[in-house]
């Protein structure tokens, strides 16, 4: 499993990374494998807020339905439409074409709150 140094991580398996004023994320390679083949996301809407630790949306799989929870607070820039027709990218390439959506942040001090990589890691015991 492979957790990049460029993101930050959120303890529900959600991963980070700021450019900008803008956050990409998505889930992390170890939530993808706890779920399985990913079948359907309901994706947050653009222009929809997000609050950091609360549900923007929701990943469904052969194992289970699981929520997804938002590492951050702002606004949905973008959502990653590919993951409509071809789900199983978030299997594939968790940290390039799986990510989920991009968020305009609030505070850019929220990013830094988030886990490091070896935390993250360090915390999956």
């Amino acid at each position: 499993m492979e957790f990049p140094a460029d993101r930050r991580y959120h303890p529900e398996h959600m991963w980070a990374r700021l450019k900008g004023k803008i956050v990409t994320v998505g889930i992390s390679d170890y939530a993808q494998d706890q779920l399985g083949q990913v079948k359907y996301l309901d994706l947050p809407e653009p222009g929809q807020e997000v609050i950091a630790g609360e549900e923007m949306g929701a990943v469904e799989s052969a194992k289970s339905v699981s929520d997804l929870i938002s590492p951050v607070t702002g606004e949905v820039a973008a959502v990653n439409l590919e993951l409509e027709g071809d789900p199983a990218l978030v299997n594939q390439d968790p940290y390039g074409d799986g990510w989920i959506a991009k968020i305009v942040l609030e505070d850019l001090d929220q990013v830094e709150a988030l886990l490091e990589a070896g935390e993250y890691e360090a915390s999956l015991g």
